[in-house]
C-alpha cells in the first residue's frame, strides 16, 4: 500500500470515528428518565457506550500515529525492528505500527 492510498484509508475511517463519537456524545449527554427501570437501563447502555467510545477513542490515536508516520515518510516500516511491514498486514490493520513478527512478540 503507497502512502498516498494509506493516508485515504486512514482519514476515511478517522472521519467515520469522529462521526461516531460525536454520536456516542450526544446520546450520553442526553436527560436521563425519572423512571428507575427506565434508568437502570439506560444506564447499563450508557456503559455500553462509554466503553465503545473509549475503543474508538484509541483507534483514532492509533491512526494519528499512523499519519504522522505517513508525513513523516516511515509509514510501514515497523517500529521495533525497522523492517517493512507486509502490504497485506497493512491491508488489514492500516494503522498497525508493527510487523507481524513484533506484534506476535508483544501480545
Amino acid at each position: 500500500m503507497d502512502d498516498a492510498q494509506a493516508k485515504q484509508t486512514l482519514l476515511a475511517r478517522r472521519a467515520e470515528l469522529v462521526g461516531h463519537l460525536t454520536e456516542v456524545e450526544q446520546q450520553l449527554d442526553e436527560t436521563p428518565t425519572k423512571d428507575l427501570e427506565d434508568f437502570s437501563t439506560e444506564r447499563q447502555g450508557d456503559e455500553v457506550l462509554e466503553a465503545l467510545g473509549q475503543a474508538e477513542l484509541n483507534e483514532l490515536r492509533r491512526i494519528d500515529a499512523a499519519l504522522a508516520r505517513v508525513a513523516a515518510g516511515s509509514y510501514g516500516i515497523c517500529l521495533e525492528c525497522s523492517d517493512d511491514i507486509s502490504d497485506a498486514r497493512l491491508a488489514i490493520l492500516p494503522d498497525t505500527p508493527l510487523c507481524k513478527t513484533c506484534a506476535a512478540k508483544a501480545a
